[in-house]
């Protein structure tokens, strides 16, 4: 592909509505965006990575111009291998930018030809984090309006197997 290509990378677990909103909004800068599952070994997941990637796979079934991988490696040497232009990173007003600044810093040491556009989390989600989420639904809280339909859907079916 000749144009520009972008990575959105989390553990997404699970994918909010915060994280969807990056993605519609960064979608028509680029002529294609993969979604990263980045395996954290330190974080201990709801769902294991091939089925948060299926997950994330049918939500956007119908998009051509999305791709959805995992990778337990560095982001960067994702992109580098995979010959991706831009990392998407999303801000919200909860004291992402110091860490986010320092990730891209290092990103940008590591690989200086790959740039990092930050998109400031939509007036809707600025609170929401795939941690928060997992808390509150962990506690029975209502989760339904922070969390696409079918991944709100997978949730209640995990509950209810437990």
């Amino acid at each position: 592909m000749s144009g520009k290509t972008a990575l959105y990378a989390g553990t997404f677990d699970p994918f909010t509505n915060g994280h969807y909103d990056i993605i519609k909004r960064g979608l028509p800068l680029f002529d294609e965006l993969t979604i990263l599952l980045a395996v954290s070994p330190t974080k201990k997941p709801l769902f294991p990575v091939e089925e948060r990637k299926k997950m994330i796979e049918e939500l956007f079934e119908n998009n051509s111009k999305i791709k959805v991988a995992h990778w337990d490696g560095l982001v960067v040497d994702f992109v580098k291998r995979n010959k991706i232009d831009v990392i998407i990173r999303g801000l919200r007003p909860t004291g992402d930018f110091e860490f986010e600044f320092q990730m891209a810093s290092m990103n940008r040491h590591l690989e200086p030809e790959v740039e990092t556009v930050f998109f400031m989390t939509g007036e809707k989600y600025y609170f929401v984090s795939s941690t928060l989420v997992k808390e509150v639904y962990e506690h029975g809280g209502k989760i339904s309006e922070l969390v696409p339909p079918s991944i709100h859907k997978k949730l209640m079916g995990l509950k209810q197997g437990r």
